[in-house]
């Protein structure tokens, strides 16, 4: 069922060209919104738009007053007839999910395509660490070796691996890491110990978790439950032959606690995939430290997974103006009102609310 009205639905950019080929063949409007030009000419485009793919923080980072294109409370405000958000990816912080639900507007991520290409990269951060890989490739091109016993690493096998956030994401890295016989405990208040026990891992509380882990993995979203969910209280807990990996969101952590316990020797290592500010500055503390191997936020930027994306985002939006209930939505509380206004806006109305797990 195609509205009534033709939908129009603002992005700034398609992980794959595929979504727009996709979406051309259907009848939705499906405008650019262009982060350069100005702001008169972003907005005349987002103030009529029934959808908005938003624009991540990396992407509105250069931008003049980026944080305007974040789906927050002001641009909610601003734009009457948006019916409905989604973030590019699993991590949905760059919504305003509260803001959102009080306005009608249903809000979806795009947990499950990219969490072959996150859980690889985290399995490549512990291999790195654990193996000192990057450290002896620096070593190697300041000079000299001198005494190579001195890069002695240590393995996977046996150890303890800690996964806080057991979703697409972390349960994929789980299933990585079976073959190194890894005793796994998973810390996510929505997963109850039966389905722990059923994926092969202990539910514990954090406090448990970052004490007996030998690797600390973080995969959960950002939210108002996990920002700063790692202080230094909890880097103090870890063992200080324990490694801190992280592929979730930078405010999850406090980097300067971070920074603190490496150069304390609190704890070994560290893998971080994201920051405070991305990209990080050049001259950030953490990057200047051989215990850390770092990436800019690319652990989900793989071909296949760029690609399984974009076919996900293009099926989520036409599911959502073809009045169907989409695939991964986040406030299903909306549902009821959201159905009302796409019948005010479009002209048709969604079909009914079904009962949905988030």
């Amino acid at each position: 069922m195609i509205s009534a009205a033709r939908p129009r639905l603002v992005y700034e950019r398609w992980t794959d060209p595929v979504a727009g080929e996709l979406l051309g063949r259907a009848e939705i409007e499906v405008v650019r919104l262009d982060l350069q030009a100005s702001a008169e000419e972003g907005w005349a485009a987002l103030e009529s738009a029934h959808g908005y793919q938003v624009a991540t923080r990396t992407d509105v980072a250069g931008a003049d007053n980026g944080d305007q294109w974040l789906a927050g409370q002001a641009l909610v405000v601003r734009c009457p007839n948006l019916l409905a958000v989604c973030s590019a990816g699993a991590g949905y912080d760059v919504i305003d999910v509260e803001a959102c639900t009080r306005a009608g507007i249903a809000v979806c991520n795009n947990s499950g395509p990219g969490a072959e290409a996150v859980a690889e990269h985290a399995l490549g951060f512990m291999l790195d660490l654990a193996k000192k890989v990057t450290v002896a490739d620096r070593a190697l091109r300041r000079g000299p070796l001198g005494d190579r016993m001195t890069l002695q690493g240590t393995q996977l096998a046996g150890k303890t691996l800690g996964v806080v956030g057991l979703g697409a994401i972390g349960g994929r890295l789980v299933e990585l890491c079976a073959p190194f016989g890894m005793d796994v405990l998973a810390f996510d208040p929505y997963l109850d110990g039966n389905a722990a026990r059923s994926r092969g891992v202990t539910a514990v509380g954090l406090d448990e978790l970052v004490e007996r882990s030998d690797f600390v993995q973080v995969t959960c979203p950002l939210t108002n439950e996990t920002r700063g969910l790692f202080g230094a209280r909890q880097f103090a807990a870890m063992k200080p032959t324990a490694f801190f990996i992280t592929t979730a969101r930078g405010p999850v952590h406090d980097e300067e606690a971070l920074y603190a316990a490496l150069v304390s020797g609190s704890i070994a290592g560290a893998g971080l995939d994201v920051f405070h500010e991305e990209p990080p500055r050049h001259d950030n503390p953490l990057l200047r430290l051989d215990t850390v191997v770092a990436t800019p936020h690319t652990a989900g930027i793989t071909v296949e997974a760029a690609r399984d994306i974009a076919v996900a985002t293009a099926g989520q939006w036409q599911a959502i103006f073809e009045g169907r209930r989409p695939p991964r939505l986040l406030n299903p509380e909306v549902w009821p009102r959201y159905r009302d206004r796409f019948r005010d806006i479009l002209g048709v109305a969604p079909e009914p609310a079904t009962v949905g797990v988030r």
